[in-house]
């Protein structure tokens, strides 16, 4: 790509100073050397740093990482120009480029392998990308940061397409649209990342696939990235349609992909299936046998609505939903100490279970001040104690952005540059903290806290960007303008940072981040993995152009309803599982089989560790113990997060429990802190643990009142099916179950075994 401006004199980088005679004869050498180069200029700023990217030189794994490579370091990716010029034309004694000789550059004879090169050959010595260097190198190596137009947009072509047998490959296309108003084909100078290993795609994009496969296709030009999503479908000369009849937009969104990838959904799930799952997912517990065989019965057909209303009424709902709220605001008692905790929890049950509208929920967090006994929202800034990590967690959370990359330098996957992670972070440095009273157990550990503070947001207090050395410009994530913090009102007060009430600036920015809509797409899509098992966008915090939506259209309706009627999160988790995509089998199909992306079947999913550890106590009529807590209390209930230190879990057997099936800790704002991994502890533990054997033996459980209630055997199997997996007993499990109980002569002893091998089951363990 050439730019139009008229030829300038060569200049040597390395600023040695010439004699006339010198000068005149290289300068006579390089002319004659670039006689049969086009006679535009060559670009440093939108040829030479595209051709680095294009060699992949100013990559993490070559010179692009932080420490460089062979004594020689880039800025990765290209994020620094300025820097690249300069390690390019001055560093190693000027050694890199020979303007004199341009052939001779180390630029151009290490990546071609003409010397030895660790990176191996990047481009021939008869590419466009040496023809490129050598122009450049021959011109005087210059940099036209000053006249060099600016890259507006990509254009890509296709951004989504799919494909279908005997088709393997698609040609993508790509054009910069400069700020010259020029439109220049760089198709064989961009980047291409593909996601999947299984992706090939040619040095000029063309992608090839086997099928089935569906896969994002990054394009990189220059600063600019536009992703492209592919799917290679089999060919399936037989499909046709046999997907049910949508009942909302979420149907009509998914069932319409799924058509296009020549894939049918699975059926409805059973009735049993669906009361199992709906109570599991909106409360955490299972249904009981009653509710379970009266919803089998009943022959209404809107009773599944009927069920989700219902569920979403219990308080049980609001305990559930508190918790995970709970898991990402770090809710957790070193930091908050057992009080804070309650208190924080208490709160956030109150606004689930007062239907409080989302945006208002949040607003509250950000904005809070006082007392993190009086007001339990300012926990957020207690559990959050430097600007960097608020920073973060509000835009993760909020807003679904991972800022963390660019704490050290420009976002590589995103557009987030350096100096907007620190001038985002700048709006919380002025947010402090009083310890009122610190008693804590162990005097050595500087992060625990035992008593009340006091968050505040101070009349000073500043954000230094590391790049530049010098203090960040609060600015709202995104902006160009300044946020109303209070820096911009005090500046130059020269006051001291004592407490002040500034709330106006916190409120400010909250209203600004809930009005934004990538906060209505960010907690759409948190609630739909917690009832799908998987986001949207997954993972679910990490909305970035290189890691897009499977169903785009779908996230933008939804978030745009979510919003438009009040941030209601009853009435968001209402749509979704009244929607047939989330009454789906998780049988799959034929067709279906390999899709993970697409919702076509519902995914089995571990139980969660407090979903599982209720449920066994739930099934058995026993209540769980936990330490320092009031008897009764379950699992799902429980404020805080997972102990941190050793011996407080030797010391409970329950809360050794939830640790080892995933229940976090609560040191990040995360939803990635909870396991949903399978041990072969886990294992242990369900089938041969102390504490297992112990709820079957137990004189007060399930087992007991049966047995007392001398019922038959049928009888008996029947109730343990009904409340374990709620379900009835096949004919063939009932036979087995009867000749259990029927043949052993210790009848509690076949009891035990048989609630024993049902809690063991797959279909108990698995929320299907």
């Amino acid at each position: 790509m050439a730019s139009t401006q008229p030829r300038r004199p060569i200049r040597f980088p390395s600023g040695l100073a010439l004699s006339w005679t010198v000068a005149l004869s290289l300068a006579v050498s390089s002319t004659l050397l670039a006689a049969d180069l086009p006679s535009a200029h060559v670009s440093f700023r939108n040829d030479v740093m595209a051709v680095l990217s294009k060699g992949g030189c100013n990559s993490g794994p070559c010179h692009g990482n932080q420490n460089g490579k062979a004594g020689f370091k880039l800025s990765l990716r290209g994020e620094d120009a300025a820097f690249d010029f300069q390690a390019l034309t001055r560093d190693l004694f000027a050694r890199r480029v020979d303007c004199t000789d341009p052939e001779q550059s180390l630029l151009l004879l290490k990546p071609t392998a003409q010397l030895a090169h660790e990176g191996g050959q990047r481009f021939r010595s008869d590419s466009p990308e040496f023809r490129i260097l050598r122009q450049w190198i021959a011109e005087g190596a210059q940099d036209d940061a000053q006249h060099a137009p600016r890259l507006e947009r990509l254009e890509v072509k296709p951004t989504e397409s799919v494909l279908i047998e005997p088709d393997k490959s698609a040609q993508i296309a790509v054009r910069a649209m400069w700020a010259d108003g020029r439109t220049t084909e760089v198709t064989s100078l961009a980047v291409y990342d593909p996601a999947s290993p299984l992706i090939k795609v040619s040095h000029d994009g063309l992608v090839t696939a086997e099928p089935p496969t569906e896969t994002t296709v990054l394009v990189r030009f220059l600063e600019q990235q536009v992703p492209v999503r592919l799917a290679f479908v089999p060919a399936r000369p037989d499909f046709a349609w046999h997907g049910p009849a949508p009942r909302n937009l979420i149907d009509e969104q998914i069932f319409a992909k799924l058509r296009q990838l020549r894939m049918n959904p699975s059926a409805l799930c059973a009735d049993h299936e669906f009361i199992r799952r709906a109570t599991l997912d909106v409360t955490g517990l299972l249904p009981t046998a009653e509710e379970a065989r009266h919803f089998v019965a009943d022959r209404r057909r809107d009773k599944r609505a009927r069920w989700i209303d219902t569920l979403l009424e219990r308080p049980a709902f609001a305990e559930f939903w508190a918790l995970k709220w709970s898991d990402v605001l770090r809710n957790e008692e070193k930091a908050l100490d057992r009080k804070g905790v309650q208190l924080y929890y208490d709160w956030i049950r109150r606004n689930v279970a007062a239907n409080r509208p989302l945006d208002e929920f949040v607003r509250d967090v950000l904005s809070a001040q006082g007392s993190t006994y009086l007001n339990p929202a300012a926990n957020f800034y207690r559990a959050t104690r430097d600007p960097l990590t608020r920073a973060e967690a509000a835009a993760q959370l909020f807003l679904g952005t991972r800022l963390q990359c660019a704490r050290c330098h420009n976002h590589p996957f995103d557009r987030w540059t350096q100096a907007d992670y620190y001038d985002w972070a700048d709006n919380f440095a002025r947010i402090q903290y009083k310890v009122i009273e610190n008693r804590k157990n162990d005097g050595l550990d500087s992060h625990e806290f035992i008593g009340e503070q006091i968050v505040y947001v101070a009349r000073s207090g500043a954000v230094t960007n590391p790049r530049t050395g010098k203090p960040a410009r609060a600015r709202f994530l995104g902006t160009h303008a300044s946020s109303p913090t209070p820096a911009a009102r005090d500046a130059g007060s020269g006051g001291p940072a004592e407490e002040t009430d500034l709330r106006p600036a916190l409120e400010e920015l909250a209203k600004w981040l809930t009005a934004q809509p990538e906060f209505a797409r960010a907690q759409v899509n948190w609630v739909w993995f917690h009832l799908l098992g998987r986001g949207i966008v997954d993972p679910i915090d990490d909305f970035r152009p290189t890691n897009p939506p499977s169903h785009p259209l779908l996230l933008e309706r939804l978030a745009a309803d979510f919003a438009s009627q009040g941030y209601d999160l009853r009435r968001l988790i209402r749509t979704i599982m009244n929607s047939r995509t989330y009454q789906l089998s998780s049988e799959p199909t034929a067709d279906n089989r390999e899709d993970s992306l697409n919702f076509s079947h519902a995914i089995p999913r571990r139980l969660s560790a407090e979903q599982l550890l209720d449920a066994q106590h739930q099934a058995l009529g026993v209540p769980v113990r936990f330490q320092g807590y009031p008897a009764g209390i379950r699992a799902a209930q429980l404020p805080g997060g997972s102990p941190v230190r050793r011996n407080e879990l030797r010391m409970a057997g329950a809360e050794k429990f939830l640790a080892m099936f995933g229940k976090p800790a609560r040191l990040l704002a995360c939803e990635c802190e909870r396991s949903s991994e399978t041990t072969l502890g886990q294992t242990f533990q369900l089938i041969s643990s102390p504490e297992i054997q112990e709820l079957l033996s137990r004189k007060d459980n399930l087992l007991t009142a049966l047995l007392n209630s001398e019922r038959s055997a049928t009888e008996l199997a029947t109730e343990l099916y009904w409340t374990i997996l709620s379900r009835a007993p096949s004919a063939g499990e009932l036979r087995s179950a009867e000749t259990m109980l029927a043949v052993e002569t210790n009848r509690r002893a076949a009891a035990e075994d048989l609630a024993w091998a049902l809690l063991n089951a797959k279909e108990f363990v698995l929320r299907k």
